[in-house]
C-alpha cells in the first residue's frame, strides 16, 4: 500500500522535555530496567509527526491520525516510559520521509546533525511506509546500504539502544531487508506487520476522513497498539519480561 506516498510530507522535527546538555555525563540517567532512557529519538514519517495539512483534512500536529497528540504512539510509548523509570524523557521527533524517498542519496550526517547531536540514549526508528518496494536485487542491495548506514550512523553518537519498528502496512520485502539489517546491527526489530491487516486499527474505523490516505493511516486504536508493541520489545530488552 502506498498512502503515505499521496501526502505531502515535510522534515520537521518536535523537541519536548527539560532543557539539557546532551555531552553532560554527570547526570544520573533514568532506566526501565538496564535501558537508560533519559533522551528519547523518534524518527518516523507522518504516522510519527505530520504538520497540519488542512487540503487534505488533517489538522493535527502529531502523529497521523491520532485523535489527538496524547493518542499518538510517540507520546503514548513516552508515558509508558515515563512511567517505569519514573522520571519525564527528554524527546526529540523527527519526519524522515525525506530518507525514506530518497535514502540512496540522503547524507545522513548532515542531514540528521540535530539528532545526532542530541546523543540520544535510546532511538525508536519506524519508517518504511514511504519506501518503494524493492524489486531487483541490485535496488534491494541499495535500500539495505542505506539502512544499514542510517543505523550505523545513530549508533556512533552515543551508542544508542536502537528499536526499529516494522512497516505498519506490511511489505515483505522491505520489512525483510530491515528485519535483516536490523539484526546484522545489533538492534531490536518489532514487527507490527499483523496491525495493518486489520482494518480495526486504522482511523477509518474511528474517524471520518475523506481523504483515503490519512484514513488508512492508524487510528487510537492502531497508535496503542503500536506503542504497546514497541514497549513491550523494551521491557525484554530491558530484562523486564513478564513485569
Amino acid at each position: 500500500m502506498k498512502y503515505l506516498c499521496s501526502l505531502v510530507l515535510l522534515t520537521f522535527a518536535v523537541v519536548v522535555g527539560p532543557v539539557a546538555d546532551a555531552a553532560d555525563s554527570d547526570v544520573v540517567k533514568p532506566t526501565v530496567g538496564s535501558l537508560p532512557v533519559g533522551r528519547v529519538l523518534y524518527l518516523g514519517n507522518s504516522i510519527t509527526l505530520h504538520r497540519p495539512a488542512p487540503k487534505i483534512g488533517w489538522t493535527g500536529n502529531w502523529g497521523m491520525a491520532a485523535s489527538a497528540a496524547e493518542k499518538d504512539y510517540v507520546h503514548l510509548l513516552t508515558a509508558d516510559i515515563a512511567k517505569a523509570s519514573g522520571s519525564q524523557p527528554e524527546i526529540k521527533v523527527r519526519n524522515l520521509a525525506s530518507f525514506e524517498r530518497e535514502y540512496d542519496t540522503f547524507e545522513i550526517e548532515t542531514g540528521l546533525e540535530e539528532e545526532l547531536k542530541f546523543k540520544a540514549d535510546l532511538v525508536v526508528v519506524a519508517i518504511g511506509e514511504n519506501v518503494t518496494a524493492p524489486a531487483s536485487d541490485a535496488a534491494k542491495a541499495a535500500f539495505a546500504a542505506a539502512f544499514g548506514q542510517l543505523l550505523a550512523t545513530l549508533q556512533q553518537a552515543g551508542d544508542p539502544v536502537i528499536f526499529v519498528r516494522s512497516s505498519f502496512w506490511p511489505s515483505p520485502v522491505k520489512d525483510g531487508i530491515m528485519r535483516q539489517v536490523s539484526s546484522d546491527a545489533g538492534a531490536t526489530f518489532v514487527d507490527i506487520s499483523a496491525l495493518g491487516n486489520d482494518e480495526s486499527y486504522q482511523a477509518s474505523a474511528e474517524q471520518d476522513f475523506q481523504h483515503a490516505g490519512v484514513a488508512a493511516h492508524p487510528g487510537d486504536k492502531g497508535m496503542q497498539a503500536i506503542a504497546d508493541a514497541i514497549f513491550a520489545a523494551m521491557k525484554v530488552k530491558a530484562g523486564l519480561a513478564g513485569k
